[in-house]
């Protein structure tokens, strides 16, 4: 199986949907307990931080590889920093080598990744985000949609 974790969008929906953190560790014990994970990437945006440096550790010592973007702030104020396309070329390239991929992020950006994932290489895709802030396009391609909520919260 494959784990693909949208840090930025699980950590900013959690926060508003509930003002509260993801459980990565609740997250790991669900979804790859007993199973052979090929791939478990948490995509984030390193702003160089002691605390964010302290997290990826805590991400690491779970068990993912930590895939990091630095952060740009723009001239006009606004800031660059998503993984979109770093995560939609990950799951392309495991989708023929796993049976399930497991991706965290309600992003409607994905839509499409996960419909063909689905139709070109048979894998199941579960989609785990918070549901009242994922895009119902996204809900409707996935296999299965968990929400975030209860043992998946701090």
């Amino acid at each position: 199986m494959a784990l693909l974790v949208d840090v930025q969008n699980v950590y900013y929906t959690t926060r508003q949907a509930f003002g509260r953190h993801f459980n990565y560790h609740a997250f790991w014990r669900r979804f790859a307990a007993d199973r052979e994970v090929v791939v478990a990437n948490a995509y984030a945006i390193d702003r160089g931080d002691p605390k964010q440096r302290q997290f990826q550790d805590i991400l690491r010592g779970i068990g993912f590889a930590v895939q990091l973007k630095p952060y740009i702030q723009r001239s006009d104020g606004s800031a660059k920093g998503d993984w979109d396309v770093g995560i939609a070329l990950d799951a392309m390239e495991a989708a023929p080598r796993v049976d399930r991929v497991v991706l965290a992020s309600g992003d409607g950006d994905f839509d499409l990744l996960v419909e063909r994932m689905r139709e070109r290489h048979g894998v199941t895709v579960e989609v785990v985000g918070v549901e009242r802030l994922s895009a119902d396009s996204l809900i409707r391609a996935a296999t299965r949609f968990v929400p975030i909520e209860g043992g998946l919260l701090l």
